[in-house]
Order: structure tokens, then sequence, then C-alpha cells
């Protein structure tokens, strides 16, 4: 319930400034990390649709950035990693109706009298409610899911969802900053869903981010 108020409060805000300058994320990681991991090598392993997809091929680019700055080696060259990676992506719709008064001039009337505004036809009656309109628009939920497991036994490591809402089904954009957003604070508390907000890029200007552990 607290979620879908606050899908509802976010795509609110976005129809009323029609123009977004945050990616904020919900993310969630659970892992069982080793205090010692000497040999941080990995591989992704996509699936058959994933390795035909250069959405795919963009997305992997991105997350292996991110694995590098944080001191892990790519092996794709062939050699035998110790780490494997995989992740899937998408984006889910959903519709959000907002209820708001509407102005009306003739429900008013123009003048006030003895008991408030006057109506053309009569004084104002506090029974008779102001006009509502609804109005729908789309919502879209954007999701990464990506996994790290040793490629030896298969024993997961790290695991994280992250799910990020937008007037706009603008994964791709959106994408760069979902990737940092599951690598903040690496590897993190296990078990906690924490909210990072990330300003969108300038030319020349660094990332900043937010982050808060949810209650």
């Amino acid at each position: 319930m607290h979620r879908l108020f606050a899908i509802i409060a976010a795509a609110a805000v976005l129809l009323l400034t029609g123009c977004a300058t945050t990616i904020n994320s919900n993310v969630t990681a659970f892992h069982a990390w080793p205090a010692e991991l000497p040999d941080k090598s990995f591989v992704f392993a996509p699936t058959k649709t994933q390795s035909d997809s250069l959405e795919y091929r963009n997305y992997e680019q991105l997350i292996r950035t991110e694995l590098l700055r944080l001191g892990f080696t790519d092996t794709r060259d062939g050699k035998p990693a110790t780490l494997k990676v995989a992740f899937n992506y998408g984006v889910q719709t959903a519709t959000v109706v907002v209820t708001q008064p509407v102005y009306d001039p003739f429900w008013y009337g123009s003048g006030y009298g003895r008991w408030g505004a006057v109506r053309p036809w009569g004084p104002y009656d506090p029974f008779w409610g102001q006009p509502l309109q609804q109005t729908a628009f789309p919502v879209f939920q954007r999701l990464l899911a990506l996994s790290i497991e040793r490629t030896s036994n298969g024993q997961k490591l790290y695991e994280v969802t992250v799910e990020s809402e937008g007037s706009q089904a603008t994964l791709p954009m959106a994408m760069p900053y979902m990737v940092r957003s599951a690598f903040s604070e690496f590897p993190g508390p296990s078990g906690v869903s924490r909210y990072v907000k990330l300003k969108l890029d300038k030319p020349g200007q660094a990332t900043t981010a937010t982050t808060t552990t949810a209650q």
C-alpha cells in the first residue's frame, strides 16, 4: 500500500513538473559476500535470446564498467573466470488515475453574499461538492535484476533488484543510473531496501547520489 501511494505521488509530481531531473530507484540486495575474495575475475552468462540482443550488449557494457570500477577483472579473452554475472531487465506499465477539483466560474458565481459565495441561482450551499475531474496517465516501472555467483559450484554471492518508476518508458536512458544504483555501497547491507536518488548527468559534471534506507 505504501509503495502504491509512493508511485502515485511520484507520478503526480512528474505530471505537474513535466520533466524529471533525477532517477529514483528502490534497491534491494541480498548477499553472502566473502570477507576475502582474491580472484574477482568475472564473465557474463547471457541466455540465447540475450546473446542476440544489441540492447543486452549495451547494458552489459554498463555493468562491466561498474564492476571494473569496483576492482573486478574482465575475462573476455576466454580465460576461466571465478564469478559469473547474469541479469534481466524490462518495463511494466500501470495506469494512475488522479482526481482533482475543477475550477468552474459558473459553479461558484462571481460574487459573495451574506452566506458566502453566490451562485447565479442562489447562495453557496456547503452540501454541494466542488466539481471533480479524473486524469489517467501511464506510469512505467523499470526493472533490473542482477546476480553474481561462483562459476565452480553456482553459489550465489550477490543478488540485487532495482526498481525505478517514471512517466516514460525510457529504459535505455534510465539504465546507466539503475546500474550505478545496483552497485551503490557494494556489497552494502544484505536484505535491506534502499532508496537511491541520482541526478541526471550534465556534460562535464559528475553524478551525485543520495541513498536512504527504507523504513
